[in-house]
């Protein structure tokens, strides 16, 4: 058997080169050719959803009863503390008093001066009139009583008798005016006196006495004090309110939301009251969604559309007892549930112009699916088309990811 013959020397070049080249071109089509972009993902799968709105609720008492001054005067010290317990028509919250007069300037103080001599000027010549008709009736009675003596003799007539008793009449008439006319002119006198006087006065006067002319303003209501507008001793005008009155124990809750989310809201949805410092989650029920918005503004300076929402609280009260009025609490109110829902997490989707888009990994590469959504949470979305149970979707896909591209999956934690 006959040996093959060597190669020559410029063939083994050849082939030795060609084969560097081969192997050069196999390094640069790995060295360029897109890598595998580990991504984190997620399974479509099937199960029950919830779509709730969250805001910041604050508590406060159901009836809250703002004790008013019943009229003006001088309130003395109220000595109640808040959570005070108070009982209807026994307990006196605060007593009044008349105040003081007012100190006179020196204008005021010379036309009230002056006032006072023409008072007892005016009293001094109604006195002299009252004297005068006085003295006048006395000889009409004297005169009456001659009358009478003559008219018995026969001396005068008829007509001149009743001329004296007219006479007698009209004096006692004008006597009494007189009287009235003096009363007047004493209490006028009384008046502009009483205008002179001077605070300090009131000092005189002993606690018996000032005890006497204070009115007591009773509790309306049981329950306890929730806040004292001013405890010092003040004067206050008829209507200024004194302390405000409630049962800590009928608490509500109100929130108010956006107006595009409280019309999501229906009376008898369920509440649930989170991060209010107890242990355990709370349960709550809306009672009302008031019918009338207002306009508040934002942190960001920004005016929103607000509706107050009201819940009332459906726990035994010992579970809520550490809560009291103006407490902040913070709520979830549910306003969808679904039991059997196709859904995916919210950090698997992004937007597609005006459309909702996903990743799908299929055979390690990844596809853009249009998806159509409905209802959405801060955590996944209902999916209504584009997805099926099972599909495995990329999480957070960053903008390196392209239609069909090459990816690896994480192993999940």
């Amino acid at each position: 058997m006959s040996e093959s013959a060597p190669l020559k020397p410029e063939r083994r070049r050849a082939l030795i080169g060609g084969g560097v080249l081969v192997l050069l071109i196999i390094l640069l089509i790995l060295a360029f050719m897109p890598q595998a972009i580990p991504v984190d993902s997620a399974v479509i799968e099937r199960g029950e959803m919830m779509v709730t709105v969250k805001e910041e609720g604050k508590t406060r008492v159901k009836d809250v009863y703002i004790v008013s001054a019943p009229l003006s005067g001088r309130v003395l010290r109220i000595e109640a503390e808040v959570g005070d317990a108070v009982f209807a028509y026994k307990t006196v919250l605060a007593k009044i008093e008349p105040s003081a007069p007012t100190f006179l300037n020196i204008r005021t103080r010379a036309q009230a001066e002056s006032a006072l001599k023409a008072a007892e000027a005016a009293k001094s010549l109604a006195a002299a009139d009252f004297a005068r008709v006085e003295a006048e009736l006395d000889y009409a009675r004297s005169e009456m009583k001659r009358a009478e003596a003559l008219a018995k003799k026969g001396n005068i007539s008829q007509s001149a008798l009743d001329r004296a008793l007219l006479e007698l009449k009209t004096k006692e008439a004008a006597l009494q005016t007189a009287q009235a006319a003096l009363r007047v002119k004493e209490y006028e006198y009384e008046r502009a006196r009483a205008a002179l006087i001077d605070p300090s006065q009131n000092e005189g006067m002993n606690n018996s006495q000032q005890e006497s002319c204070c009115i007591p303003i009773y509790a309306p209501v049981n329950g306890r004090v929730l806040k004292l507008i001013d405890a010092s001793e003040r004067v206050v005008a008829a209507g200024t309110p004194l302390i405000e009155l409630g049962n800590p124990r009928e608490l509500e809750i109100v929130v108010d939301l956006l107006s595009t989310d409280a019309v999501k809201v229906e009376e008898g949805s369920a509440a649930f009251i989170q991060n209010w410092g107890g242990p355990k989650r709370l349960n709550g029920v809306v009672r009302r969604v008031e019918p009338f918005g207002f306009t508040k503004v934002s942190a960001l300076g920004i005016e929103e559309q607000r509706v107050n929402v009201v819940i009332d609280l459906t726990d035994p009260p010992e579970d809520w007892r550490a809560l009291g009025h103006g407490y902040r609490v913070e709520i979830e109110i549910l306003t969808w549930v679904g039991s059997d829902v196709l859904k995916a997490p919210l950090g698997a989707l992004f937007r597609k112009g005006e459309s909702w888009a996903t990743f799908v990994e299929k055979g390690g590469r990844a596809y853009e699916e249009i998806v159509e959504i409905d209802h959405i949470n801060p955590y996944e979305a209902e999916i209504i088309s584009g997805l099926k149970e099972g599909d495995h979707v990329i999480l957070h896909p960053s903008d390196r990811i392209e239609d069909g591209m090459r990816v690896e999956l994480r192993p999940e934690i």
